[in-house]
């Protein structure tokens, strides 16, 4: 159904205030420098684990975690996303997932499916600055609008930037810093880059 490339099944720090089981989807259009989970970008490396166990899972787990966060990679290149969240609604937990907006036209089915709790989104610098980070032309298009259609859709979200000074300067944070604001992001959260990637087989 999806890819998964890894899998940490308990988490407290991938949805704030929840306790979750995260599957990292495998594959990634972009290849930003700072990458966390590096392993991941190829989008046709052989699972590491099936979509069967991480719903076996879930379901001993009734109680106990509050839901399932989609993360990678960039979760929205998996064709079969959709029916996994309806899979993960249908067991009783809530859904989250992480994205970096790169397929706008499959964010906009999800929202609009009402399959989604929470969205952790990655906006990587103001437009400007996009390419320097992603490593791919015209990266910045696509991901403005997701962030546009999160913010219209008024799902409960965090809006978070990794700042790599290798790839942004100060004055490149400072035109996110304004470029954020002027989209109507409150509680813009900026973490420092770090180059620790978890095992493919999860945290």
């Amino acid at each position: 159904m999806i890819r998964i490339g890894g899998w940490s099944r308990l988490s407290s720090c991938d949805w704030p205030g929840r306790l979750v089981t995260t599957v990292f989807c495998q594959g990634c259009p972009w290849r930003c420098g700072y990458c966390h989970n590096p392993a991941l970008l190829p989008p046709r490396s052989a699972p590491v684990v099936s979509w069967r166990a991480v719903t076996s899972h879930l379901a001993r787990r009734r109680g106990l975690l509050d839901g399932i966060v989609f993360s990678g990679g960039e979760p929205l290149l998996q064709p079969g996303l959709a029916d996994a969240l309806r899979e993960a609604r249908a067991l009783g937990f809530a859904t989250g997932l992480h994205t970096g907006g790169a397929y706008p036209r499959r964010f906009a089915q999800l929202l609009s499916a009402g399959l989604l709790d929470w969205v952790g989104f990655d906006v990587k610098a103001a437009p400007a600055a996009y390419e320097k980070v992603t490593g791919v032309p015209n990266s910045a298009a696509p991901a403005t609008r997701s962030l546009r259609l999160l913010l219209d859709a008024g799902l409960p979200h965090q809006i978070r930037t990794t700042i790599d000074p290798a790839l942004l300067d100060r004055a490149d944070v400072a035109e996110l810093e304004r470029w954020v604001a002027a989209q109507g992001v409150r509680g813009h959260v900026t973490t420092p880059a770090r180059f620790k990637s978890p095992a493919a087989g999860g945290r």
